[in-house]
């Protein structure tokens, strides 16, 4: 197993048909605010000490301890005391998934079925739980279809697996996730399409989320494609192609959320839309990029599709790039924000399109909608928008770190070298135009003269 490979365990708590899932706390590093089972990573030195009780025998002792420890440390629930008093039917070993490659943090998890006779009064650890149910598989897969639930594919699986049956094993291989001929695809949100597609973009991200939208009765929009070269705009085509779209739509200007995304449009025959700032924009960067396309230009507040019957409306957001679009539907379930945040790297607000007091006040807005769950522009989703308030709270105190350096009589580059110590040198100068902008910002603000 790879060396970047955390093995990890999961109960999957059963009792008299009712499964029991948990809502896990937006800040945490790992799957932040999905629902899921209980369960964490297996630490070094775990004891591999075997049990001698016959039901855990089909549990290797390494994973059998750390599963024992991460139900006490998340429930309170003590699997010995329970096995004393005979409270546990059966337990099954499901079987491992591992994550894909371009996951950033990698686990190879390990499913453990655990039947009760009764259901145990958990107490919850409020650090890594927001709230968990007990319910039948059939409500759980409800609630994902209403769009309700954010779960890793794994999860869905097993889901999908006890709604069907005892006798039903959950396929947790996964090999469409690892096919290099595809891009892998699923839906962490039920009716949100996504494809972590290979572009051309900035390090340390090496794909660029792109998403296939709209109820099967409304247009369906396949957002920000931007395949890295022709083998995998091949792949694209074939994949959002068998689901079939209307309309190529872009968040925003940038190189990294539209290359090929004209041809894309010509070859299925099909318009694209943008607002009218990214069209010019990408006019004034590639004047024969847009040729013989049929131009859709949205604003703030557009209608641009469905989602599960509500309006996909798109909301301005600027700063990143004075054209950017986001889109949320009305019930604010999701929001895909383009590159406002990154869930892999850092935002680069650069003129002429960026401005960082612009940028501050839509990642204000957007925090006070509350969207359940957030898609960044790279990386998986993220629920809740605790990341967006870190990186407001980091520009903040980003902000005052320039300013005080500045007072101290630091020039651009004295402030880059004491600052950014560390950073890779590639990244350099990007990280000259943030601190650019947040000059900028504090001249207009009247903070520095």
């Amino acid at each position: 197993m790879p060396a970047d490979i955390v093995d990890a365990v999961t109960a999957v708590l059963v009792c008299d048909g009712d499964v029991f899932l948990l809502r896990r706390q937006p800040y945490l590093a790992a799957f932040p605010g999905y629902d899921a089972f209980p369960g964490g990573k297996v630490e070094p030195g775990e004891s591999e000490q075997p049990h001698s009780e016959p039901l855990l025998q089909c549990v290797p002792p390494q994973f059998l301890h750390a599963l024992i420890r991460e139900l006490w440390e998340e429930l309170s629930f003590d699997l010995h005391a329970a096995l004393d008093v005979d409270d546990v039917i059966a337990i099954t070993a499901l079987g491992a998934a591992q994550s894909p490659a371009f996951v950033p943090k990698r686990f190879n998890t390990h499913f453990f079925q655990i039947e009760l006779r009764r259901q145990p009064a958990f107490v919850l650890d409020e650090n890594e739980i927001e709230q968990s149910r007990w319910r039948k598989p059939a409500y759980w897969l409800q609630a994902y279809e209403n769009g309700d639930l954010l779960l890793a594919p794994p999860t869905l699986a097993v889901l999908q697996a006890l709604a069907q049956g005892v006798d039903c094993r959950p396929d947790l291989s996964f090999p469409q996730l690892r096919d290099p001929e595809r891009i892998p695809q699923f839906e962490a949100v039920h009716g949100v399409r996504h494809f972590f597609v290979r572009s051309n973009t900035l390090p340390p991200a090496d794909r660029t989320n792109c998403f296939l939208l709209g109820d099967d009765d409304q247009k369906r929009i396949l957002v920000d494609p931007s395949p890295n070269g022709r083998e995998e705009l091949e792949r694209l085509c074939q994949q959002a192609g068998a689901i079939g779209f209307d309309e190529v739509f872009l968040t925003h200007h940038h190189h990294d959320h539209r290359q090929y995304a004209n041809e894309i449009a010509r070859r299925f025959n099909v318009p694209i839309g943008m607002s009218a700032d990214t069209e010019s924009r990408i006019n004034a960067r590639e004047p024969r990029f847009l040729d013989g396309l049929c131009i859709k230009n949205y604003a703030g507040n557009d209608v641009i599709t469905y989602w599960h019957s509500q309006a996909l409306r798109l909301h301005a957001v600027p700063g990143h790039d004075e054209g950017q679009l986001a889109l949320m539907p009305d019930g604010r379930e999701f929001c895909i924000v383009g590159d406002l945040i990154q869930g892999i790297g850092t935002v680069v607000i650069a003129a002429p399109e960026g401005d960082m007091s612009r940028y501050f006040s839509t990642l204000e807005s957007i925090i006070a909608l509350n969207p359940r769950v957030i898609y960044p522009s790279h990386g998986p989703a993220l629920g809740g928008v605790f990341y967006l308030q870190q990186a407001l709270k980091h520009r903040r105190e980003r902000e005052a770190q320039i300013l005080a350096l500045c007072d101290a009589g630091n020039s651009l580059e004295e402030m880059l070298t004491k600052i950014y110590k560390n950073v890779d040198p590639r990244l350099l100068p990007l990280a000259r135009m943030n601190i650019t902008s947040h000059l900028a910002k504090l001249r207009s603000e009247g903070a520095i003269t």
